[in-house]
């Protein structure tokens, strides 16, 4: 697989991502240079492709994932990765509000902080934060994982449905109908195995597993105020 060059610069996205799109159809590789930041570069991308994008990316990079390996060479926008199947992306800084809103599978991994919001309404996947994850992060997932190494802002988990939040280091605060359970040893050993294999194999974390506390699954007038919190 050879690699070819896009260059995004002030060419209107549509047809940079036309392009990128005719270049991995020819079995290359591609590197988009000139970013700029700008918004919905690489949405929608087919199984097999590999795209990088040298900089910084705006909103919706990656979204409708469908299989491919994406990296951003610096930070990206609002929601990174937003409705992705399947697939990969790498954000080698920090990443901005929602990443992995509503993605259904694959993996998103953020070198950097994740702002607000983070895998907001998930189905699936695993979401990856080296840094910390801002606040409502995990608001209304219904599946997958948020692995944030370095702590969790305000109301962490909030309505959570049924996906799970790990986090290792301070929680500032917990959302409402979440609460900390001690996780399984082979739960334990899942995460660790995920990350050992991305180079951030550390035993000695201590981690606190986040979950629904599902007093929210089923409306009771008696906690009609939980609902009004939302």
């Amino acid at each position: 697989m050879s690699e070819v060059v896009v260059t995004a610069g002030d060419s209107p996205i549509r047809e940079v991502n036309i392009e990128i799109r005719a270049r991995l159809a020819e079995g290359n590789s591609v590197v988009v240079r000139d970013t700029r930041s700008r918004h919905n570069l690489g949405v929608g991308l087919p199984a097999g492709a590999k795209v990088r994008f040298e900089g910084s990316v705006g909103y919706y990079c990656g979204g409708l994932n469908d299989g491919a390996f994406i990296e951003v060479e610096r930070n990206a926008g609002w929601s990174t990765g937003e409705a992705m199947a399947t697939g990969e992306i790498i954000v080698n800084g920090y990443a901005g509000m929602s990443t992995g809103a509503s993605m259904r599978g694959g993996l998103i991994h953020v070198k950097g902080d994740a702002g607000p919001r983070c895998g907001v309404a998930m189905k699936g996947g695993d979401i990856i934060v080296e840094g910390k994850i801002g606040y409502m992060s995990g608001f209304m997932a219904h599946a997958g994982r948020i692995i944030a190494l370095s702590g969790a802002d305000e109301a962490c988990a909030d309505s959570l449905w049924g996906g799970e939040v790990w986090v290792a280091g301070p929680v500032e605060s917990l959302g409402v109908d979440s609460k900390i359970i001690e996780p399984e040893p082979e739960e334990v050993a899942s995460v660790e195995e995920l990350l050992a294999g991305r180079g951030l194999g550390d035993n000695s974390r201590e981690w606190q597993k986040i979950v629904s506390a599902q007093k929210l699954w089923h409306f009771e007038s008696r906690d009609a105020s939980a609902w009004l919190m939302i």
